[in-house]
């Protein structure tokens, strides 16, 4: 559990995995009702924790989404600016993301919003709007170091999961593939579509391929097109997510940053990778 409470019942004091940062206690069992009690200790408070088994705590293999959780904006909005049109697609992706619309005719659209956008727009949004979140690197670095196999998994682009997966850590990348006559977008993505059950079945590919169970696995995300992906890991963690995704997942990330999720499966500050 991370936090600095200690909660009703007699327990030792807690293990500190990062001095007035993260510590765990130790349980004999979890129930609901220590769940609900957890949760009452902490309401009031912005920290960040999680009740998770001690077998099988480190995951063997990392499955993550990009736009809003790897990194700080969704590039179809960043790129819909430089066509003069953000609010218009920021309000498509917002009602996606939210479970309101279904992702693949929801992409369709906004991408062919986007006809006749000059390519140079690809690299200005990288270079000028994209940025790794607080503890992206550290989190990806830290778990592929220590034997994990990490993979990006989104609905965006290759252009952008590529570049991303080499800054962050990532071993391998997996998106859509917007379409393109040498000198401007054509207003198409690649079919088929790398949506919600897409995400799902990479997450199921990539550990058929370890040999592993999804308990063996860490899904994080923030979207709708995330949610089967984070209920399927042994570890699900919503981060900063839509209300929908919050609700369902088994941990979630709102007041620290993606290094909590190192701590979550009990790594000490000084193993994390730099």
């Amino acid at each position: 559990m991370l936090g600095r409470v200690a909660l009703n019942r007699k327990l030792p004091p807690p293990e500190v995995l990062s001095g007035w940062e993260s510590a765990q206690w130790i349980y004999d069992s979890v129930d609901g009702e220590l769940r609900e009690e957890a949760a009452a200790a902490v309401a009031e408070m912005p920290v960040d924790w999680a009740l998770v088994p001690v077998e099988g705590r480190r995951k063997k293999l990392l499955v993550a989404d990009m736009d809003s959780t790897i990194i700080n904006v969704e590039c179809l909005d960043e790129l819909a600016d430089f066509a003069g049109i953000k609010a218009e697609i920021a309000a498509i992706t917002e009602r996606a993301m939210r479970g309101e619309l279904e992702f693949e005719p929801a992409l369709r659209e906004r991408v062919g919003k986007l006809k006749g956008l000059a390519l140079t727009a690809l690299q200005r949004t990288y270079d000028e709007r994209v940025r790794l979140n607080p503890g992206a690197a550290a989190f990806v670095k830290t778990m592929a170091a220590h034997g994990a196999r990490c993979v990006l998994v989104s609905g965006g682009f290759t252009y952008f999961t590529s570049r991303v997966a080499d800054e962050a850590g990532f071993q391998a990348n997996r998106a859509n593939v917007l379409l393109d006559d040498g000198v401007a977008l054509t207003g198409e993505v690649q079919e088929p579509i790398l949506g919600r059950k897409a995400k799902l079945d990479a997450l199921r590919a990539e550990a058929a391929a370890l040999k592993i169970n999804d308990k063996d696995v860490l899904a994080v995300g923030d979207g709708a097109n995330d949610l089967d992906m984070i209920k399927a890991a042994g570890l699900g963690i919503a981060y900063r997510a839509k209300p929908l995704v919050a609700a369902e997942a088994g941990a979630r990330i709102d007041h620290t940053n993606l290094e909590t999720a190192l701590f979550f499966q009990g790594y000490r500050r000084g193993e994390f990778a730099s």
